[in-house]
């Protein structure tokens, strides 16, 4: 009995020959399946719009001429060629649809598709930064998340916001008079990104820092600049889209230092605010008066979804990485190209400075309080005449989960789609003179029959920018409070060419000189 067993057993194959030969036919199944996909798609994309250029390897990655003044102008020519989207070829193997007309970018922000989850795509790059955040989650996550956050963007809570975004620009106007005093020019985004962080730890978080006498020296506002440095120059290096060998390579060891120290930063502002809710719970009336405004962090931390669970450690922290990078470099962005086209148009400089004089007339402070923001409408036409010729974000991507047609083209499920927003605010089958700066274009005269998606500085449906009256009002206040104390004048010995990041920033800044009003 035991030599017939010992019999039948060495008439089986070796197990590990079974298994190798098994993987292998899978492999190759797949290999095939792939293969046929990727004729497939290439077929299909074949017939959308595009450069015939294509490198073997690199695909359409080898015509880009960089993020910068240059690229920028490659892809106002794309635009201008291609006028309703585009294809690209990412290397061999990924198409992406650029997207940059009303028409393409409208079926795509209705839509609920979800952020691109793509190997190489810019948010897949950034979740070792940012995690399952509002910016880049998806899905359920997103959905829930985002319900549990809107309350903290209601007016109510944005209201006690005005006192802060008042203090901080009169420490903001002591640092310009200074420079003034000295007749030196200044670097606009030192001072106003110091002022914009400032903001968003105070108004969100309810965290006091030094962050403006630092100035561009602060650690926080260094690894934000540096990690999208890093994240921009990794979008447009094929080998480093693997994870595995980025974090082997020097920028991967930087990018991950830089995104430990936010991290850290983000945990110690919310352990705070812990401890601080342990102690005193929400900010309750006490003589008429709150001991404290309810903020952001307090309704990401206590906000509970229908079954009564909370976020979790590392989604409180997600989020907070997220606003705090986005409610600062955004804003920054905004405000200093529109402080640098103002002052390349002095007449629009003395048309704000009437209007906030005449907002302020009789009053003993300059302070913007919360009814004047409707009543700034000249510089309410500059900041959206600024986010349009500057777009300080300057893409959003997608992925197709069902086909789509714009326009007699058919677009295949799981396509990437890129949406340029720089493109689209800059297209001439869209607008006039694109490159000019002109605040009039926004009159309600002048809107009057354009498309609502020919303008999205913060995107538009059902993922739109959450924090948008935020910043807005931030906006309004800081720099109705500087043009009422200062004109702006750029300096002639400094060169301003603009760098593409995951905003949009200055090679080397923008430096101004201020010249007090006499009031």
């Amino acid at each position: 009995m035991t030599g017939n067993v010992m019999d039948l057993l060495l008439d089986v194959p070796d197990l590990s020959l079974v298994f190798a030969a098994t993987l292998g036919v899978v492999l190759v199944c797949k290999l095939i399946h792939s293969s046929l996909q990727y004729t497939r798609w290439r077929e299909d994309y074949d017939l959308l719009p595009g450069s015939r250029d294509t490198h073997w390897f690199w695909g359409h990655m080898h015509l880009y001429p960089g993020p910068n003044e240059k690229g920028l102008a490659f892809q106002r020519l794309r635009t201008q060629q291609y006028p309703l989207f585009h294809r690209i070829w990412i290397s061999f193997f990924r198409c992406v649809l650029i997207c940059h007309h009303p028409k393409s970018v409208k079926f795509i922000l209705k839509s609920s598709e979800p952020k691109s989850t793509e190997v190489g795509t810019s948010y897949v790059l950034g979740k070792s930064w940012l995690g399952d955040g509002l910016l880049l989650a998806n899905g359920k996550r997103w959905a829930r998340n985002r319900r549990l956050l809107t309350p903290a963007f209601h007016f109510d809570i944005l209201q006690p916001y005005m006192t802060v975004y008042n203090e901080i620009s009169d420490v903001l106007q002591l640092k310009v008079e200074d420079c003034c005093k000295k007749g030196q020019s200044f670097e606009l985004f030192n001072y106003i990104g110091m002022a914009s962080l400032d903001n968003i730890l105070r108004c969100a978080f309810s965290y006091k820092s030094d962050c403006q006498v630092l100035g561009d020296s602060h650690p926080y506002v260094k690894a934000v600049n540096k990690l999208s440095d890093l994240w921009v120059a990794r979008s447009l290096n094929i080998f480093h889209f693997s994870d595995f060998v980025y974090f082997l390579s020097g920028n991967g060891r930087q990018f991950k230092r830089y995104s430990d120290y936010v991290h850290s930063v983000a945990e110690e502002i919310i352990k705070k605010r812990q401890q601080t809710l342990e102690i005193e719970g929400l900010p309750t009336q006490t003589n008429g008066r709150k001991s404290r405004y309810l903020d952001f962090l307090d309704i990401l931390l206590t906000a509970k979804d229908e079954n009564n669970i909370g976020m979790t450690p590392l989604e409180i922290r997600n989020e907070v990485d997220t606003f705090l990078f986005e409610g600062h470099d955004t804003t920054t962005s905004a405000m200093c190209w529109t402080l640098y086209s103002l002052a390349q148009h002095p007449e629009w400089q003395q048309k704000i400075q009437a209007e906030v004089d005449s907002v302020l007339e009789g009053r003993d402070s300059d302070n913007i309080e919360w009814g004047d923001l409707g009543k700034l409408e000249k510089l309410t036409l500059c900041i959206k005449e600024g986010l349009r010729l500057h777009s300080p974000v300057s893409f959003i991507q997608r992925t197709t989960t069902q086909p789509f047609e714009v326009e007699g083209y058919r677009i295949p499920v799981g396509t990437s789609l890129a949406i340029q927003i720089y493109n689209l605010h800059h297209n001439p089958d869209v607008w006039d003179e694109p490159m000019e700066f002109r605040p009039e274009r926004f009159l309600p005269e002048n809107t009057a029959g354009r498309d609502f998606y020919a303008f999205v500085p913060f995107s538009a449906g059902p993922r739109n920018c959450i924090g948008q009256h935020f910043a807005m009002n931030e906006q309004k206040v800081t720099l109705a409070r500087l043009l009422r104390r200062f004109t702006f004048e750029l300096d002639p010995d400094h060169a301003v060419s603009k760098k593409i990041g995951i905003v949009m920033r200055s090679e080397n800044g923008i430096k101004v000189f201020a010249k007090p009003r006499n009031l």
